[in-house]
């Protein structure tokens, strides 16, 4: 027998940005195929950092249960304490906190980011080789010939933030079909500009592990890559990607994919995520 959720509600909670519309598309684009499912009573989204907000978006929910689902990349600042506080979630101590809570005869349940569900590592995989073969200009490089980079926020406000990144290069690196795979940060190091000295192989794929193609992906990432930025708002400006793959830098070869976080199975992540809560 299926899932029932006609007596909940699913709200999906996402970063946002005031700097970069793109950023919530992912949101919206989830929410809009599970509404479509007929699944849940309600379907709902918030930002922390633009609107509707975190901090109303529970308002005027009457389902009897709640599930809420952080698209978030890792159990980090946001997710392990930020969101939770916003959400009314109790802190037990300085690392960890209750998952669910009573409010009236209303059940709320936080459940666990996507970014850290074990499906994340085939979406990587598949970023890595579509960007190639969609670009295989002037040919198609084997996985063996080739550095793989996963590019991550990184922030020194938690150390988990890190660790969703890091697991996912050992477990593509203990597969043994690239040459290399190794981890690049926006805010710690190794940083996203030393891929190419990281890098033991010519050509380079490098895939960003956000949810959206935003402010980072978008702009700051092809920077640091060595795109000129005057360049990369050109482009962005017109529409255009802000990267040409393949790209010639520092004598490699460097294909640069979208974020995962828009791929249409994340919106199967969600729904692991709530039965994983519901149990």
């Amino acid at each position: 027998m299926p899932d029932d959720f006609s007596d909940s509600a699913l709200v999906l909670v996402a970063h946002g940005s005031t700097l970069n519309a793109d950023s919530a598309k992912p949101a919206h684009q989830h929410a809009d195929e599970l509404r479509s499912r007929r699944l849940f009573a309600e379907v709902r989204v918030g930002f922390l950092k633009q609107q509707p907000g975190v901090g109303g978006v529970l308002r005027g929910v009457t389902a009897r249960r709640v599930f809420i689902v952080p698209l978030f990349i890792s159990e980090g600042y946001f997710t392990g304490k930020i969101l939770p506080a916003e959400l009314g979630f109790r802190a037990n101590d300085d690392k960890s906190f209750e998952r669910v809570r009573q409010d009236g005869g209303q059940s709320l349940h936080y459940c666990e980011p996507v970014g850290t569900h074990a499906s994340m590592t085939a979406a990587l995989l598949a970023r890595a080789g579509g960007v190639v073969e969609q670009h295989p200009f002037p040919h198609a490089p084997k996985p063996g010939d080739t550095t793989l980079i996963i590019a991550g926020h990184g922030t020194a406000k938690n150390e988990n933030s890190r660790k969703a990144i890091e697991q996912q290069v050992a477990l593509i690196g203990a597969r043994r079909e690239y040459a290399d795979v190794r981890a690049v940060f926006l805010e710690e190091e190794p940083r996203v500009e030393s891929c190419y000295e990281l890098a033991t192989t010519r050509n380079i794929v490098v895939v960003p592990f956000f949810i959206s193609d935003g402010l980072h992906s978008f702009e700051e990432i092809p920077v640091k890559l060595g795109e000129p930025e005057k360049r990369v708002q050109q482009r962005l400006a017109k529409g255009q990607p802000t990267w040409v793959n393949p790209t010639e830098r520092h004598g490699k070869r460097v294909w640069y994919s979208a974020s995962i976080g828009t791929e249409p199975f994340i919106a199967e992540v969600i729904l692991e995520r709530v039965r994983e809560a519901a149990v």
